[in-house]
């Protein structure tokens, strides 16, 4: 039972993932959140991320502004649309905007919390004789190419002295990669959570390494510089990530309620749903876009430039905008880490 609802559970979250893997997608009209005034806020989302997070704190109550939410399958098709000035902000993770950035899209980076990388791990199927990062040399790997996990590939492979060259990359999106992974036709998958907790809890396998201490950490809410040069909807948008932040916040002290309000969004089993907020979610700060954020960014920028994977070089700074900074800690505040994870 097990093998075969584990699988059909790993496909749901394809339209979850904040940080995550590249593709074209389009859009669907999610539901619309009911406020005084005329204004009406367009955000994007992915299922189950910011409009479910909010509701669930209780966040949603008493707007002065309407909000219209467009919910997308992934990072870079919702950028697609910040840049068309479909949606004046949206949710993302660490790599999409560097994407975006080297397509020359009208983006800006305006509030990002830092949480922990335990999530985002080289995983090998049990019994595996590799033990650590190094015995990856020659050895297949299975992951999304442009995706948060394709990075933390790269800087693990370089923190233990080996290039993308040293392995048979496999460049598959996770419904592939995971068929591959159980079948034994890879020898590894880089990929995030909650498919990292899936597997884990699921007993298909166990971690190689982890992206702690080689990737930042940090996800990104992301607006339309049309958006912010309007005052009334810049102070919607302020108004939108104060509650945003004291949503995470709840997160982190209800982990069980938003573990069961997730599960109940995505199609993930409870039991998933709560060892990848443990692990991953609840961690996140808040934190400022200052300059070590954005030089965490320009490294990831560089990378895929030297591996051509974005056709020129970027200057990330200049798609940030750091108005909404005050009173935040900075970009390397620790994360909220759970004993029991």
């Amino acid at each position: 039972m097990r093998r075969r609802l584990v699988p059909a559970a790993l496909l749901l979250p394809l339209a979850l993932l904040l940080t995550a893997c590249g593709g074209s997608s389009s859009a669907s009209t999610g539901s619309d959140t009911d406020g005084k005034g005329s204004l009406t806020l367009n955000v994007g989302d992915q299922k189950g991320g910011s409009e479910a997070i909010l509701r669930a704190a209780g966040e949603l109550k008493d707007l002065n502004y309407k909000i219209k939410w467009s919910t997308f399958t992934s990072g870079p098709p919702l950028l697609e649309a910040v840049n068309a000035k479909a949606v004046d902000i949206g949710g993302v993770g660490n790599t999409p905007p560097v994407f975006a950035a080297g397509a020359g899209s009208k983006i800006k980076v305006v509030a990002a919390w830092h949480g922990t990388s335990q999530g985002d791990a080289v995983l090998v199927p049990n019994g595996s004789k590799l033990k650590r990062t190094g015995d990856l040399k020659g050895r297949s790997v299975a992951v999304a190419q442009g995706s948060s996990a394709h990075y933390q590939l790269v800087a693990s492979l370089k923190a233990a002295g080996l290039t993308l060259g040293d392995v048979q990359v496999k460049y598959l999106q996770p419904a592939d990669a995971l068929a591959a992974f159980t079948s034994g036709k890879v020898d590894a998958w880089a990929v995030w959570d909650p498919y990292t907790s899936q597997v884990l809890q699921a007993k298909q396998g166990t971690v190689l390494t982890t992206g702690e201490g080689v990737t930042n950490g940090l996800t990104f809410q992301v607006a339309a510089p049309s958006a912010l040069q309007d005052s009334t909807k810049t102070a919607a948008i302020e108004d939108y990530l104060g509650r945003l932040r004291r949503a995470y916040d709840w997160v982190y002290d209800h982990p069980e309620a938003w573990a069961k309000v997730w599960a109940e969004e995505t199609g993930l089993p409870y039991e998933v749903a709560l060892a990848s907020v443990k692990r991953t979610n609840a961690s996140r700060v808040a934190v400022a876009v200052d300059k070590p954020l954005i030089a965490s960014e320009q490294e990831i920028a560089d990378t895929f430039a030297d591996l051509k994977l974005l056709p020129h070089r970027v200057d990330f700074a200049e798609f940030t905008d750091a108005r909404f900074n005050a009173n935040l800690p900075p970009s390397t505040a620790k994360p909220r880490v759970y004993k029991d994870s």
